[in-house]
C-alpha cells in the first residue's frame, strides 16, 4: 500500500482527501480572463480625460482603473481602450463615460479579444490562441493589456495603409496603361502629404513596441511579453506596415516626377508656340 506524503512527515492513505493547514486541499480550477480591446480613429489625451476617471491611476502611457463592479479598464493615448473581465454592459458604460469626456469621438473601428488562462502550476505558454500563466498579477495583466492594445492599433493602421496602397496602385496602373498621369499635381501633393502623415503617426504610436521597462527585472513577464509578440505577429506586421508605407511614398514621388515632367514639356511647348507666334507677328508687320 502506498501513501501520499505532505512534506511534513504526515501521510494520507490513498482514496482519502488530502488535508493540510486545517482544510482540504483541492486543485484550484483554471480561471479564464477575457481581455477586450476597442480602437478608435482619434488619439486620446490622457490628461484631458483623466477628470472623467478620477479613480484611475495614471502614467505617461496609460490610465488604469479597477471597476467597482469587477474587472479593469486600461486607456492608452493611441486611441485604444482595453477591458479585463468586464461584461458587455460594463464596457458600454465605460465607453459612454469616455465619449462624454472626449466629445466627437467616432465609433470604434477595431475590436479585438484575447483570453488568458490562470492555473496554479501552469507553465507560461501560448497554445491555440490562449496564454496560460500560473498567476495573473497586476503587472502581468498590464503587459497583456498593452500588447492587445498594440495589436488593435496596428490593425487600424493596417486598414489605412492598405487603402493607401490600393489607391497608389490605381495611379501606377494608369501610368502603365496610358503612359501618362493627371496633369493636376495638387491632388498628388495632398496624397503624398496623407501618406507621409500616416507614416509619421505609425512611427510615433507604434514605437511602444519597444520592450516595456517592467519586463527587464522579471523573467516571467519577459516570457509573457515575447510570447504575446509572437502570437500577435507584432514585429512582422510592423515591418510590413513600414515597407508598404515606404513603397507608397516612393511610388507617389515617381508619379509626381512624371506629372512635373509632363507639365514642363507643356510649358516648353507653350514657350516655343509663343516664340513662333511672335516671329509670325513680326513677319506680318514687316510686310
Amino acid at each position: 500500500m502506498s501513501f501520499r506524503g505532505d512534506g511534513e512527515g504526515k501521510f494520507t492513505p490513498p482514496g482519502e482527501p488530502d488535508r493540510r493547514h486545517g482544510g482540504i486541499l483541492s486543485i484550484m480550477p483554471a480561471t479564464a480572463h477575457a481581455f477586450f480591446a476597442v480602437a478608435f480613429v482619434e488619439n486620446l489625451s490622457l490628461k484631458e480625460i483623466a477628470a472623467a476617471f478620477p479613480e484611475a491611476r495614471g502614467s505617461l502611457h496609460e490610465l488604469r482603473l479597477t471597476r467597482s463592479g469587477g474587472g479593469e479598464v486600461f486607456l492608452y493615448p493611441f486611441g485604444v481602450v482595453v477591458f479585463r473581465d468586464v461584461p458587455r454592459e460594463g464596457r458600454e458604460a465605460e465607453l459612454a463615460r469616455l465619449r462624454a469626456a472626449r466629445p466627437g469621438l467616432t465609433l470604434e473601428v477595431v475590436r479585438e479579444d484575447f483570453t488568458v488562462r490562470e492555473e496554479e502550476g501552469a507553465g507560461i505558454r501560448v497554445a491555440e490562441g490562449v496564454l496560460a500563466v500560473d498567476r495573473l498579477t497586476p503587472a502581468r495583466a498590464a503587459i497583456v493589456a498593452q500588447t492587445v492594445a498594440q495589436s488593435a492599433a496596428m490593425e487600424y493602421y493596417e486598414r489605412i495603409v492598405e487603402d493607401l496602397f490600393a489607391r497608389t496602385g490605381d495611379l501606377v496602373s494608369r501610368l502603365e496603361t496610358r503612359g501618362t498621369v493627371p496633369l493636376r499635381v495638387r491632388p498628388l501633393h495632398r496624397f503624398i502629404g496623407e501618406a507621409i502623415s500616416t507614416r509619421n503617426e505609425v512611427l510615433s504610436v507604434l514605437h511602444l513596441l519597444d520592450k516595456p521597462d517592467a519586463v527587464w527585472d522579471d523573467p516571467a513577464m519577459d516570457r509573457i511579453y515575447e510570447d504575446l509578440r509572437g502570437e500577435f505577429d507584432l514585429a512582422d506586421r510592423y515591418q510590413a506596415l513600414e515597407s508598404k508605407l515606404r513603397g507608397v511614398q516612393e511610388s507617389l514621388e515617381l508619379v509626381l516626377d512624371v506629372a512635373r515632367d509632363r507639365r514642363l514639356v507643356l510649358l516648353e511647348l507653350a514657350i516655343v508656340f509663343l516664340i513662333v507666334f511672335e516671329l509670325a507677328l513680326s513677319l506680318v508687320r514687316m510686310r
